[in-house]
């Protein structure tokens, strides 16, 4: 079987809302740590424009296999950003992982 390439996606509301200082800040810093950490290609900052969801936000990412998305999730940045930025300053999520048809 063949490794299958991962996009990762999550979409998000900040406790701070949506056009403040603060949520500016938050998707900077974001991208900066989580685009650096090996593994992760296409990283992308999304803003919600469409009325069908309450979600403000979004992060976009590929993986080019599963053991990249593994290796992800326990990279030492990754878990240090979800202990200190991600649980903290996130109000509410959806995440989904798919494998891109090729």
């Amino acid at each position: 079987m063949n490794s299958k390439r991962i996009k990762h996606m999550v979409v998000f509301n900040l406790h701070v809302g949506k056009d403040t200082p603060e949520a500016e800040q938050f998707l900077r810093g974001s991208a900066n740590e989580l685009a650096a950490i090996p593994g992760v290609e296409q990283f992308e900052v999304f803003r919600q424009v469409s009325a069908k969801t309450d979600y403000d936000f979004g992060f976009s990412m590929v993986f080019a296999d599963q053991e990249a998305y593994d290796g992800y999730n326990v990279h030492p940045v990754h878990t240090h950003y979800v202990a200190e930025r991600w649980v903290k300053e996130v109000c509410r999520f959806q995440e989904i992982d798919l494998t891109i048809f090729e």
